[in-house]
């Protein structure tokens, strides 16, 4: 007779020695059910990674491209309203030029802590000369459908050649405005953004003076 031992039968999960049903997979749903204490701490995480992009993403946008500004003043009426929101682009003049008719915020020669906002009427080499208030440009009166008729005023300048990398600017509202006419033309290193005319619905920004 053989002394082979006879196999112990029940100790294989699959091939059960009595007729219970077998405990198939058991050990692994085990260790695969989640931790349900940790995913609060995982939507944290997910939530603050999500506020710093964002925060990130913003700064680099205002500082670079963007800026929210209030205009404060009458003088660019009936285009912009005293205390309206609107942003300004920042980065535009990296790929184009200051070109007449633009929208510019500049800081004000005479105290860069405020910055003004006027309209571009001439840049560096054009001759501008102002007759009791209808403005030539190159010798050609200049046709202004931005200003109305109950904003004009009937001041006069003398011709002048505006200097080079220099722009002359102006108020919408020339009765109201304090511009190239008081201040001369306004260098091109002053000038910071363009006017882009998009309302803002929060109340982050800087003063634009008029």
């Amino acid at each position: 007779m053989s002394n082979t031992p006879t196999p112990n039968l029940s100790a294989n999960p699959e091939i059960p020695s009595s007729g219970a049903s077998p405990k198939i997979g058991a050990k692994s749903e085990l260790q695969t059910t989640p931790k349900t204490t940790s995913a609060p701490y995982a939507q944290l995480r997910l939530w603050l990674r999500d506020l710093t992009i964002s925060l990130i993403l913003a700064v680099f946008v205002i500082i670079f491209l963007y800026q929210p500004v209030k205009v404060e003043g009458t003088s660019m009426l009936p285009e912009l309203q005293d205390q309206e929101r609107i942003f300004i682009n920042k980065f535009v003049y990296r790929l184009e030029p200051i070109a007449r008719g633009d929208v510019v915020v500049f800081h004000f020669p005479h105290d860069t802590s405020k910055s003004f906002i006027k309209r571009v009427i001439g840049i560096a080499g054009d001759r501008i000369r102002i007759v009791e208030g209808e403005v030539y440009l190159n010798g050609e009166l200049l046709a202004e459908s931005y200003v109305p008729a109950d904003y004009t005023d009937h001041r006069s300048i003398p011709e002048l050649t505006v200097p080079a990398n220099s722009y002359f600017v102006l108020g919408d509202h020339r009765s109201m405005s304090n511009d190239s006419r008081d201040f001369g033309p306004v260098e091109g290193g002053y000038i910071y953004g363009k006017g882009c005319g998009n309302r803002l619905a929060f109340s982050w920004f800087v003063t634009a003076y008029l």
